[in-house]
Protein backbone atom coordinates (compact mmCIF):
# COMPACT_ATOMS: atom_id res chain seq x y z
CA UNK A 1 0.00 0.00 0.00
CA UNK A 2 2.76 2.40 0.96
CA UNK A 3 4.68 1.60 -2.23
CA UNK A 4 1.56 2.19 -4.33
CA UNK A 5 0.92 5.52 -2.64
CA UNK A 6 4.52 6.58 -3.16
CA UNK A 7 4.34 5.66 -6.85
CA UNK A 8 1.12 7.61 -7.25
CA UNK A 9 2.68 10.63 -5.56
CA UNK A 10 5.72 10.45 -7.82
CA UNK A 11 3.48 10.15 -10.89
CA UNK A 12 1.49 13.17 -9.72
CA UNK A 13 4.67 15.17 -9.26
CA UNK A 14 5.85 14.21 -12.74
CA UNK A 15 2.51 15.21 -14.25
CA UNK A 16 2.62 18.51 -12.38
CA UNK A 17 6.12 19.20 -13.64
CA UNK A 18 5.06 18.34 -17.20
CA UNK A 19 2.07 20.65 -16.93
CA UNK A 20 4.22 23.52 -15.67
CA UNK A 21 6.74 22.86 -18.41
CA UNK A 22 3.95 22.84 -20.99
CA UNK A 23 2.55 26.10 -19.69
CA UNK A 24 5.99 27.69 -19.79
CA UNK A 25 6.57 26.54 -23.39
CA UNK A 26 3.20 27.89 -24.51
CA UNK A 27 3.82 31.11 -22.62
CA UNK A 28 7.16 31.49 -24.38
CA UNK A 29 5.51 31.15 -27.81
CA UNK A 30 2.80 33.65 -26.89
CA UNK A 31 5.36 36.11 -25.57
CA UNK A 32 7.29 35.83 -28.84
CA UNK A 33 4.11 36.58 -30.81
CA UNK A 34 3.43 39.68 -28.74
CA UNK A 35 7.03 40.84 -29.05
CA UNK A 36 6.67 40.60 -32.84
CA UNK A 37 3.55 42.75 -32.72
CA UNK A 38 1.14 39.93 -33.54
CA UNK A 39 -1.28 41.17 -30.90
CA UNK A 40 -4.55 39.91 -32.31
CA UNK A 41 -3.25 36.39 -32.94
CA UNK A 42 -1.68 36.21 -29.48
CA UNK A 43 -4.84 37.50 -27.81
CA UNK A 44 -6.99 34.88 -29.51
CA UNK A 45 -4.54 32.13 -28.56
CA UNK A 46 -4.62 33.25 -24.92
CA UNK A 47 -8.42 33.03 -24.95
CA UNK A 48 -8.38 29.59 -26.59
CA UNK A 49 -5.95 28.28 -23.99
CA UNK A 50 -7.96 29.79 -21.18
CA UNK A 51 -11.14 27.95 -22.12
CA UNK A 52 -9.19 24.76 -22.75
CA UNK A 53 -7.60 24.88 -19.30
CA UNK A 54 -10.90 25.76 -17.64
CA UNK A 55 -12.66 22.83 -19.33
CA UNK A 56 -9.95 20.60 -17.84
CA UNK A 57 -10.43 22.22 -14.39
CA UNK A 58 -6.88 23.58 -14.55
CA UNK A 59 -8.03 26.80 -12.91
CA UNK A 60 -4.70 27.82 -11.41
CA UNK A 61 -2.87 27.37 -14.73
CA UNK A 62 -5.56 29.35 -16.53
CA UNK A 63 -5.39 32.16 -13.99
CA UNK A 64 -1.59 32.40 -14.03
CA UNK A 65 -1.46 32.37 -17.82
CA UNK A 66 -4.10 35.10 -18.13
CA UNK A 67 -2.41 37.23 -15.47
CA UNK A 68 1.01 37.04 -17.13
CA UNK A 69 -0.60 37.66 -20.52
CA UNK A 70 -2.44 40.72 -19.26
CA UNK A 71 0.75 42.15 -17.81
CA UNK A 72 2.52 41.49 -21.13
CA UNK A 73 -0.18 43.27 -23.13
CA UNK A 74 -0.16 46.18 -20.68
CA UNK A 75 3.59 46.53 -21.17
CA UNK A 76 2.99 46.85 -24.94
CA UNK A 77 0.21 49.39 -24.57
CA UNK A 78 -2.52 46.95 -25.64
CA UNK A 79 -5.17 48.10 -23.19
CA UNK A 80 -8.16 46.27 -24.68
CA UNK A 81 -6.46 42.89 -24.87
CA UNK A 82 -4.98 43.33 -21.39
CA UNK A 83 -8.34 44.28 -19.91
CA UNK A 84 -10.01 41.27 -21.54
CA UNK A 85 -7.46 38.86 -20.08
CA UNK A 86 -7.82 40.60 -16.71
CA UNK A 87 -11.53 39.79 -16.77
CA UNK A 88 -10.65 36.17 -17.51
CA UNK A 89 -8.45 36.15 -14.40
CA UNK A 90 -11.57 37.05 -12.43
CA UNK A 91 -13.62 34.41 -14.21
CA UNK A 92 -11.10 31.75 -13.20
CA UNK A 93 -11.30 32.89 -9.57
CA UNK A 94 -15.09 32.86 -9.59
CA UNK A 95 -15.48 29.45 -11.17
CA UNK A 96 -12.74 27.80 -9.11
CA UNK A 97 -14.24 29.19 -5.88
CA UNK A 98 -10.74 30.09 -4.74
CA UNK A 99 -10.25 31.29 -1.16
CA UNK A 100 -9.44 35.00 -0.88
CA UNK A 101 -5.71 35.51 -0.20
CA UNK A 102 -3.43 38.55 -0.04
CA UNK A 103 -1.41 37.45 -3.07
CA UNK A 104 -4.53 37.20 -5.22
CA UNK A 105 -5.79 40.59 -4.01
CA UNK A 106 -2.42 42.16 -4.81
CA UNK A 107 -2.49 40.64 -8.31
CA UNK A 108 -5.95 42.08 -8.94
CA UNK A 109 -4.87 45.48 -7.63
CA UNK A 110 -1.83 45.38 -9.93
CA UNK A 111 -4.02 44.75 -12.97
CA UNK A 112 -6.36 47.55 -11.86
CA UNK A 113 -3.44 49.97 -11.52
CA UNK A 114 -2.34 49.35 -15.11
CA UNK A 115 -5.76 49.91 -16.69
CA UNK A 116 -6.66 53.18 -18.36
CA UNK A 117 -8.34 55.19 -15.57
CA UNK A 118 -11.04 56.36 -17.98
CA UNK A 119 -11.89 53.00 -19.51
CA UNK A 120 -15.29 51.36 -18.91
CA UNK A 121 -13.44 48.05 -18.60
CA UNK A 122 -11.79 49.31 -15.43
CA UNK A 123 -15.14 50.09 -13.84
CA UNK A 124 -16.44 46.63 -14.72
CA UNK A 125 -13.24 44.98 -13.48
CA UNK A 126 -13.19 46.67 -10.08
CA UNK A 127 -16.88 45.99 -9.48
CA UNK A 128 -16.44 42.30 -10.22
CA UNK A 129 -13.19 42.04 -8.28
CA UNK A 130 -14.77 43.56 -5.17
CA UNK A 131 -17.74 41.22 -5.43
CA UNK A 132 -15.44 38.17 -5.64
CA UNK A 133 -13.27 39.40 -2.76
CA UNK A 134 -16.28 39.67 -0.47
CA UNK A 135 -16.38 35.87 -0.38
CA UNK A 136 -20.16 35.83 -0.41
CA UNK A 137 -20.39 37.81 2.83
CA UNK A 138 -22.68 40.42 1.30
CA UNK A 139 -20.20 43.20 2.04
CA UNK A 140 -18.81 45.43 -0.67
CA UNK A 141 -15.40 43.87 -0.99
CA UNK A 142 -12.42 42.82 1.11
CA UNK A 143 -10.87 45.65 3.20
CA UNK A 144 -7.38 44.81 1.90
CA UNK A 145 -8.49 45.12 -1.73
CA UNK A 146 -10.22 48.42 -0.93
CA UNK A 147 -6.97 49.65 0.61
CA UNK A 148 -4.91 48.68 -2.45
CA UNK A 149 -7.42 50.34 -4.79
CA UNK A 150 -7.43 53.47 -2.62
CA UNK A 151 -3.63 53.71 -2.81
CA UNK A 152 -3.66 53.39 -6.62
CA UNK A 153 -6.36 56.06 -6.98
CA UNK A 154 -4.47 58.32 -4.57
CA UNK A 155 -1.36 58.06 -6.78
CA UNK A 156 -3.55 59.05 -9.72
CA UNK A 157 -4.82 62.02 -7.67
CA UNK A 158 -8.36 60.70 -7.93
CA UNK A 159 -9.04 61.77 -4.37
CA UNK A 160 -12.83 61.28 -4.31
CA UNK A 161 -12.65 57.65 -5.45
CA UNK A 162 -9.66 57.04 -3.21
CA UNK A 163 -11.59 58.33 -0.20
CA UNK A 164 -14.47 55.99 -0.99
CA UNK A 165 -12.21 52.94 -0.95
CA UNK A 166 -10.31 54.07 2.14
CA UNK A 167 -13.66 54.23 3.96
CA UNK A 168 -14.15 50.54 3.25
CA UNK A 169 -10.63 49.62 4.32
CA UNK A 170 -9.13 49.50 7.79
CA UNK A 171 -6.41 52.01 6.88
CA UNK A 172 -7.29 55.13 8.83
CA UNK A 173 -3.73 56.44 8.68
CA UNK A 174 -3.53 56.10 4.90
CA UNK A 175 -6.88 57.81 4.56
CA UNK A 176 -5.71 60.71 6.73
CA UNK A 177 -2.51 61.20 4.72
CA UNK A 178 -4.49 61.19 1.47
CA UNK A 179 -6.94 63.73 2.91
CA UNK A 180 -4.09 66.04 3.94
CA UNK A 181 -2.83 66.03 0.35
CA UNK A 182 -6.37 66.42 -1.01
CA UNK A 183 -7.07 69.38 1.27
CA UNK A 184 -3.78 71.19 0.64
CA UNK A 185 -3.84 70.71 -3.14
CA UNK A 186 -7.54 71.09 -3.97
CA UNK A 187 -9.34 72.58 -0.97
CA UNK A 188 -9.80 76.04 0.51
CA UNK A 189 -7.93 76.90 3.68
CA UNK A 190 -11.27 77.64 5.36
CA UNK A 191 -12.34 74.02 4.76
CA UNK A 192 -9.40 72.14 6.28
CA UNK A 193 -11.63 70.97 9.14
CA UNK A 194 -14.43 69.80 6.85
CA UNK A 195 -12.27 67.29 5.00
CA UNK A 196 -11.59 65.26 8.13
CA UNK A 197 -15.00 65.85 9.74
CA UNK A 198 -16.79 64.18 6.83
CA UNK A 199 -14.44 61.18 6.92
CA UNK A 200 -14.76 60.71 10.70
CA UNK A 201 -18.56 60.90 10.61
CA UNK A 202 -18.77 58.45 7.71
CA UNK A 203 -16.40 55.99 9.41
CA UNK A 204 -18.63 56.18 12.49
CA UNK A 205 -21.73 55.55 10.39
CA UNK A 206 -19.97 52.34 9.34
CA UNK A 207 -19.33 51.52 13.02
CA UNK A 208 -15.59 51.77 12.43
CA UNK A 209 -14.67 53.73 15.54
CA UNK A 210 -10.98 52.82 15.53
CA UNK A 211 -10.39 54.10 11.97
CA UNK A 212 -12.42 57.23 12.76
CA UNK A 213 -10.11 57.97 15.68
CA UNK A 214 -6.93 57.25 13.71
CA UNK A 215 -7.94 59.39 10.74
CA UNK A 216 -8.76 62.32 13.03
CA UNK A 217 -5.54 62.11 15.07
CA UNK A 218 -3.29 61.64 12.04
CA UNK A 219 -4.94 64.36 9.97
CA UNK A 220 -4.87 66.98 12.72
CA UNK A 221 -1.24 66.21 13.53
CA UNK A 222 0.01 66.30 9.94
CA UNK A 223 -2.04 69.03 8.28
CA UNK A 224 0.17 72.14 7.92
CA UNK A 225 -2.77 74.53 8.45
CA UNK A 226 -3.91 73.01 11.75
CA UNK A 227 -2.21 74.26 14.88
CA UNK A 228 -1.37 71.87 17.68
CA UNK A 229 -4.39 70.65 19.55
CA UNK A 230 -6.67 69.71 21.11
CA UNK A 231 -8.21 72.11 21.75
CA UNK A 232 -8.20 73.50 18.21
CA UNK A 233 -8.83 76.92 16.73
CA UNK A 234 -11.56 75.45 14.49
CA UNK A 235 -14.79 74.72 16.44
CA UNK A 236 -15.68 71.82 14.12
CA UNK A 237 -12.48 70.01 15.03
CA UNK A 238 -13.25 70.48 18.71
CA UNK A 239 -16.70 69.00 18.10
CA UNK A 240 -15.22 65.91 16.43
CA UNK A 241 -12.70 65.57 19.28
CA UNK A 242 -15.46 65.74 21.92
CA UNK A 243 -17.64 63.36 19.90
CA UNK A 244 -14.91 60.70 19.80
CA UNK A 245 -14.48 61.05 23.56
CA UNK A 246 -18.26 60.82 24.11
CA UNK A 247 -18.46 57.54 22.21
CA UNK A 248 -16.60 55.75 25.00
CA UNK A 249 -19.06 56.97 27.63
CA UNK A 250 -22.14 56.31 25.54
CA UNK A 251 -24.19 58.90 27.45
CA UNK A 252 -27.04 60.27 25.36
CA UNK A 253 -27.25 63.53 27.33
CA UNK A 254 -23.61 64.32 26.55
CA UNK A 255 -24.15 63.56 22.87
CA UNK A 256 -27.32 65.70 22.72
CA UNK A 257 -25.76 68.72 24.43
CA UNK A 258 -22.68 68.43 22.23
CA UNK A 259 -24.75 68.49 19.04
CA UNK A 260 -26.82 71.44 20.30
CA UNK A 261 -23.81 73.52 21.33
CA UNK A 262 -22.04 73.07 17.99
CA UNK A 263 -25.02 73.64 15.66
CA UNK A 264 -23.41 76.73 14.03
CA UNK A 265 -20.49 74.55 12.91
CA UNK A 266 -22.69 71.58 12.01
CA UNK A 267 -24.86 73.71 9.75
CA UNK A 268 -21.89 74.24 7.43
CA UNK A 269 -22.78 70.94 5.73
CA UNK A 270 -26.40 69.73 5.61
CA UNK A 271 -25.24 66.11 5.81
CA UNK A 272 -23.57 66.44 9.22
CA UNK A 273 -26.81 66.27 11.20
CA UNK A 274 -28.02 63.36 9.09
CA UNK A 275 -24.81 61.45 9.87
CA UNK A 276 -25.19 62.34 13.54
CA UNK A 277 -28.73 60.94 13.57
CA UNK A 278 -27.29 57.63 12.48
CA UNK A 279 -24.38 57.84 14.95
CA UNK A 280 -26.89 58.54 17.71
CA UNK A 281 -28.70 55.32 16.82
CA UNK A 282 -25.53 53.24 16.64
CA UNK A 283 -23.70 54.46 19.73
CA UNK A 284 -26.19 56.23 22.02
CA UNK A 285 -29.40 54.23 21.70
CA UNK A 286 -31.40 56.89 19.86
CA UNK A 287 -34.51 55.34 18.21
CA UNK A 288 -34.25 55.30 14.40
CA UNK A 289 -36.28 57.77 12.42
CA UNK A 290 -38.94 56.44 10.10
CA UNK A 291 -37.69 56.01 6.55
CA UNK A 292 -40.21 58.56 5.31
CA UNK A 293 -38.55 61.30 7.33
CA UNK A 294 -35.68 61.37 4.83
CA UNK A 295 -36.49 62.65 1.40
CA UNK A 296 -34.96 63.74 -1.87
CA UNK A 297 -31.22 63.86 -2.38
CA UNK A 298 -30.40 63.57 1.35
CA UNK A 299 -32.53 60.48 1.71
CA UNK A 300 -30.95 58.82 -1.31
CA UNK A 301 -27.42 59.54 -0.10
CA UNK A 302 -28.18 58.40 3.43
CA UNK A 303 -29.81 55.17 2.36
CA UNK A 304 -26.84 54.35 0.14
CA UNK A 305 -24.35 55.30 2.85
CA UNK A 306 -26.02 53.32 5.60
CA UNK A 307 -27.18 50.37 3.52
CA UNK A 308 -30.49 48.60 3.96
CA UNK A 309 -31.07 46.36 6.94
CA UNK A 310 -33.95 44.77 5.05
CA UNK A 311 -31.45 43.18 2.70
CA UNK A 312 -28.96 42.35 5.42
CA UNK A 313 -31.33 40.43 7.72
CA UNK A 314 -31.54 40.25 11.48
CA UNK A 315 -28.13 38.62 12.01
CA UNK A 316 -26.17 41.55 10.64
CA UNK A 317 -27.78 44.41 12.52
CA UNK A 318 -24.72 44.84 14.69
CA UNK A 319 -22.42 45.12 11.68
CA UNK A 320 -21.92 47.96 9.26
CA UNK A 321 -24.02 47.75 6.12
CA UNK A 322 -22.71 48.19 2.57
CA UNK A 323 -22.54 51.76 1.40
CA UNK A 324 -22.29 53.65 -1.84
CA UNK A 325 -20.54 56.99 -1.54
CA UNK A 326 -20.39 59.74 -4.07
Amino acid sequence: MAATAAMAEQEGARNGARNRGGVQRVEGKLRASVEKGEYYEAHQMYRTLFFRYMSQSKHAEARELMCSGALLFFSHGQQNSAADLSMLVLESLEKAEVEVADELLENLAKLFSLMDPNSPERVAFVSRALKWSSGGSGRLGHPRLHQLLALTLWREQNYCESRYHFLHSADGEGCANMLVEYSTSRGFRSEVDMFVAQAVLQFLCLKNKSSASVVFTTYTQKHPSIEDGPPFVQPLLNFIWFLLLALDGGKLTVFTVLCEQYQPSLRRDPMYNEYLDRIGQLFFGVPPKQASSYGGLLGNLLSSLMGSSEQEGEDSQDDSSPIELD
